[in-house]
């Protein structure tokens, strides 16, 4: 479980291609403080599982590796990342931790995309694509996860929304270099979900 509070922006350091997997290294420091294998880390809002760290097989001391699967690879934006591209790092919660965000899983819903961006004073207005089946777990002022991000939603629309990002957001995350275009991962609030599907159930008895 995480809050969808980045910790700070990793870089990709390799990309070990399988069969049906990639082997993922990340250059990271501030997650690397107190990680232990098996240890969870989202990466871009993913859940990933520590399998090493440290200088092991000539990997360099400040990384990190997590064995990302085929599923993984096709339904999230995982699959396209390159050597030296960034990446939203934030480590597993702690029963001590602050909620600073809202309850976040590390299980991806669908991919989206950049529409628009709109440059402000103090923020910037972001327009993101979702798939449809997605519509009925957004609402306006609701909380959504992008990219590993929490993010309150500005609009809900059908097939996109709104975002507005704070300095601090654009400083310290990739949605500050996200352009028109750029895929991001998409995962809608939990306890949305678990009311929807109540809901369905409810329905269907009658």
């Amino acid at each position: 479980m995480f809050t969808g509070i980045v910790e700070e922006l990793g870089t990709v350091e390799a990309l070990e291609r399988q069969s049906d997997a990639v082997r993922l290294t990340v250059r990271a420091a501030s997650v690397l403080e107190d990680v232990g294998l098996g240890d969870s880390i989202a990466v871009n809002g993913v859940c990933l599982t520590v399998v090493s760290t440290g200088s092991t097989d000539g990997v360099a001391a400040d990384t990190w590796t997590a064995d990302v699967m085929a599923e993984t690879l096709a339904k999230t934006g995982l699959g396209s990342l390159t050597r030296g591209d960034r990446v939203n790092l934030e480590r597993a919660v702690t029963a001590g931790t602050r909620l600073g965000g809202h309850l976040v899983q590390g299980h991806v819903d669908a991919v989206g995309h950049v529409v628009r961006r709109d440059p402000g004073e103090h923020w910037d207005v972001v327009t993101l694509s979702m798939p449809a089946e997605l519509a009925p777990y957004l609402v306006d002022k609701g909380s959504i996860t992008v990219d590993g991000v929490s993010l309150t939603v500005v609009e809900a629309g059908e097939e996109s929304f709104t975002v507005s990002l704070i300095p601090e957001t654009l400083r310290r995350t990739t949605l500050g270099f996200r352009v028109p275009g750029d895929a991001v991962n998409l995962e809608v609030d939990v306890i949305g979900k678990y009311v929807a599907r109540q809901l369905e159930l409810r329905g269907a008895r009658r």
